[in-house]
């Protein structure tokens, strides 16, 4: 019973502790990038030409994951460059192939374990190893001539979206317009002709014309001007 006490009070002062800890920060797994060499690249240092200049192209070969290649070199090395036996041929139906190789992958997997459970110190484990290692290497070439199969039909996918959405777009802005103009055009219907027009509301513009403006000495003696005269009187006859 004490035992049992004990460990109670020895697992609540540990939760206690823990709680009353202070959280701890949680940093990057990767290194952060030196401060001195990003915070040197202002505008000013650039224009001056204090700043480190970047490295110059490769110009014969480069290392990768281990790998030397060369910058001749094609995107999809052939299995003989690198030193590995083909089993299919160079011109084949290659999902035929893949077929082969998947369904020889699964036997050879088969053969492994079958070794494993009745000799497992038996030489041929490893090469059954090698044999699936290869049959890996081969489903993953093949794979990787699809890519530039796949880069086309990306690209043809990503040109017929295009396509079609500025297709839409047009057609949206031709509906548009036909609404425009059709609005328009009712608009124009429901104007009145000139004959309608109330003929009250109109300025008589003859008798402006046969106005003598000139004759200064009886607009003084007036107590108003003929504009605003014919004004009144327009008022008037409403």
């Amino acid at each position: 019973m004490f035992a049992l006490l004990f460990e109670v009070f020895k697992s609540s002062s540990q939760a206690s502790k823990m709680a009353n800890a202070e959280p701890t920060n949680v940093s990057s797994a990767f290194p952060l990038p030196p401060t001195n060499y990003y915070s040197l690249h202002t505008d000013e240092n650039i224009r001056r030409g204090r700043v480190l200049r970047p490295p110059n192209p490769v110009a014969d070969s480069y290392a990768m994951f281990g790998t030397t290649y060369q910058m001749d070199d094609s995107i999809i090395r052939p299995l003989e460059s690198q030193g590995i036996r083909r089993l299919y041929p160079q011109n084949c139906d290659r999902r035929r192939e893949l077929r082969k190789l998947n369904h020889s992958l699964l036997v050879n997997f088969l053969d492994l374990l079958d070794l494993l459970v009745q000799c497992p110190e038996s030489p041929r484990r490893a090469e059954k190893v090698d044999d699936l290692s290869l049959l890996f290497i081969h489903i993953h070439h093949l794979l990787n001539e699809f890519r530039p199969h796949q880069a086309r039909e990306t690209l043809r996918v990503m040109m017929e979206l295009q396509k079609r959405q500025r297709i839409e777009t047009a057609d949206r802005f031709q509906k548009h317009l036909e609404k425009v103009m059709e609005i328009l055009d009712q608009a124009l219907q429901m104007l009145p002709e000139n004959e309608d027009l109330d003929s009250k509301l109109l300025v008589p513009i003859d008798e402006m014309e046969n106005m003598d403006v000139t004759s200064g000495d009886d607009s003084k003696n007036e107590a108003c001007s003929p504009l605003d005269r014919m004004m009144c009187d327009i008022v008037d006859a409403m």
